[in-house]
């Protein structure tokens, strides 16, 4: 007789171990499938030791600017095996955590490669599991560019730029999303000379043109060449370097050379040998991921995707929001909650940091009109928050986006310094309902980043006290 599970998870990074360790929580009997390490992407190659790294990054930053507050440092170099060590620390130590939490809830971890065979059956390196559910979450990995092939030397993607043996003098980076930027403004604090080059016509394509801005402004300023509207031709990689020519919106051509070429131009799904298509299982025509409802659920009954291979935005904690929703519905948790993909935050942590949620002001726009409705528009520039001119990062601002009928927050853009931990407050406002006049009401500790979240509600309302 086959091993039989209520629910069965293929792979083990942010969105399957969260539904493995919720579902094991709702005393579900459980298994979660994985070929690698646990943790995913994100925690071992991805999003846990970029922000290692970028924590290397701005402590170099810290130190090379030190002279302006009267400390004298000498000469400083890195050494950049040694940060790459902490950096792998880290992810294996979280890694470990992982383990543990699929234990504590009773998880059983599958070592080996799934396949689904058949409805409410799968194969793990030749055995069969039967499961009443089964929740697809393999993930994505970067996307390849006609004439520009990763080769694990010259030409990276992000797990090669993780590990580097040492700083390349030049770095060429294809892609200006999350990604690419903040590859961009870490090996810039390295010390590289770094060229960014997008096909988009702003850079961090996604963000509100106002808060991309900012970054290129501030990227510029730091000798990072930013080049949008543009694409690389004749991309060749010898055992020296990466030749390309930078072909620009006017139709300039220039001939560039780098140590390194970073590829940072999407990601594509984790769907190939799972059985997919003998299933019927339908996938979205852009892209190709596994096409779901808001609850995760495919045409095929019993069969769910999600996190990064069910499709944008690939970001870890919406693989894991989603999780949560997934189970929790399929359980019958009365009270679940369905994941609405356009509130998902995103956050870059360039310098400055980037952070957003909802719409931006030209999507908020036409959003409201279809109601007949208007939209407020607050800011709030860092130049003018006394917390920040006294870190020596008072660029950028935050933005807020409010509908004039009913209050309610359609949107929130951050660039600045420690806008991260800034944005849940917008969240937080959103899910109560709140409005620009709820933040207004709220004493704001002074001086602090956040007092710049309240002069933009208050600006919105047309009556800022510090600008």
């Amino acid at each position: 007789m086959n091993r039989h599970y209520d629910v069965l998870i293929i792979g083990a990074g942010p969105g399957g171990y969260t539904a493995g360790i919720r579902a094991g929580q709702l005393g579900l009997k459980t298994a979660v499938v994985e070929k690698a390490e646990l943790g995913g992407v994100c925690l071992n190659w991805g999003c846990i030791p970029t922000k290692a790294l970028l924590h290397g990054a701005e402590t170099a930053h810290t130190i090379a600017s030190s002279s302006s507050l009267g400390f004298s440092t000498g000469e400083v170099s890195l050494d950049i095996g040694k940060l790459v060590g902490f950096s792998r620390s880290v992810a294996g130590r979280l890694s470990q955590g992982v383990a543990g939490l699929l234990k504590k809830n009773h998880v059983d971890h599958l070592v080996g490669t799934a396949t689904l065979t058949a409805k409410g059956k799968v194969t793990v390196d030749g055995e069969t599991i039967d499961a009443d559910h089964i929740i697809v979450a393999t993930g994505a990995r970067p996307r390849a560019l006609p004439g520009i092939v990763p080769d694990g030397d010259r030409i990276w993607t992000s797990t090669q730029a993780l590990i580097p043996d040492e700083v390349p003098g030049h770095l060429l980076i294809v892609g200006s999303g999350a990604i690419g930027s903040e590859f961009a403004s870490m090996y810039r604090d390295f010390g590289a000379e770094v060229t960014l080059v997008e096909l988009a016509e702003h850079n961090l394509p996604v963000e509100d043109p106002d808060i991309s801005g900012v970054v290129r402004k501030a990227f510029t300023k730091r000798g990072i060449a930013v080049h949008t509207g543009s694409h690389l031709e004749d991309v060749v990689s010898d055992g020296t370097g990466v030749s390309a020519t930078l072909v620009e919106g006017d139709g300039t051509r220039t001939e560039l050379r780098a140590d390194r070429l970073l590829l940072a131009a999407g990601v594509v799904p984790n769907v190939e040998d799972l059985g997919l298509e003998a299933l019927g299982v339908a996938r979205t025509e852009r892209g190709g991921f596994i096409a779901v409802d808001e609850w995760g659920k495919t045409n095929v009954a019993g069969i769910y995707a999600i996190g990064d291979v069910s499709g944008p935005p690939c970001l870890a904690h919406k693989a894991a929001h989603e999780a949560v929703a997934t189970v929790e519905h399929l359980a019958g948790v009365a009270g679940a909650e369905a994941v609405d993909r356009n509130w998902i935050p995103g956050a870059t942590y360039t310098r400055p940091e980037v952070a957003s949620l909802g719409y931006t002001e030209a999507a908020a726009r036409e959003l409201a009109k279809k109601s007949g409705h208007s939209i407020s528009v607050g800011r709030m520039s860092f130049a003018a928050n006394g917390r920040a001119i006294g870190m020596e990062a008072a660029e950028g601002m935050v933005k807020a986006v409010f509908d004039d009928t009913t209050g309610e927050l359609l949107g929130a853009h951050l660039v600045g310094p420690g806008v991260t931990e800034l944005l849940p407050s917008f969240g937080v406002l959103r899910e109560l309902e709140g409005t620009a006049e709820d933040i207004g009401h709220v004493v704001f500790a002074h001086p602090t980043l956040s007092e710049a979240i309240q002069e933009a509600a208050l600006d919105a309302l047309g009556k800022p006290l510090n600008q």
